[in-house]
């Protein structure tokens, strides 16, 4: 495998990701994409980890946060070895409120995702779309908060 530093994060990643897009535990909103169950993840990702793939990629509104459920059991045991990036921005709700780039959906999307993977931190935070209805500046603000916070490295 080859390997690449990303941008000037000092993260050293595998050249190809892993997308977790596809793994549902059952969530059928978009049966298209969400199709890949857990022993079909799992192995998946254990072939990838054969294969020095280190870099996994998820986001909280893939299949209703099953993704990052998934992802973050198969991971398990591994964390110190991976890096993991998931993104924020889309609806993760019902709710009007649980979508967008305003600093509620981030702070708590942030736990929330956290708590999904199973993890302390979250490596690469992703804005996932644009947040008509926040300012950049407010949107920045909220992302500097949860890297100063040290639950996302970059």
């Amino acid at each position: 495998m080859k390997y690449a530093r990303l941008g000037n994060t000092g993260l050293v990643v595998s050249r190809l990701s892993f997308g977790a897009m596809t793994f549902t535990a059952g969530n059928k909103t978009f049966p298209s994409v969400y199709k890949t169950e857990a022993a079909d993840a799992d192995a998946m990702i254990g072939k990838a980890l054969e294969a020095g793939i280190n870099f996994f990629d998820t986001a909280d509104a893939y299949s209703g946060g099953e993704s990052e459920t998934m992802l973050g059991a198969a991971l398990k045991g591994r964390r110190k070895e991976v890096v993991i990036a998931t993104k924020v921005g889309n609806r993760t709700g019902p709710a009007l409120v649980q979508q967008g780039l305003n600093r509620r959906h981030i702070l708590l999307g942030v736990e929330e995702s956290l708590r999904r993977l199973g993890t302390d931190w979250i490596d690469v935070y992703i804005v996932h779309r644009e947040g008509p209805f926040t300012s950049l500046e407010g949107t920045l603000e909220a992302l500097n908060e949860v890297v100063r916070s040290g639950k996302v490295r970059v």
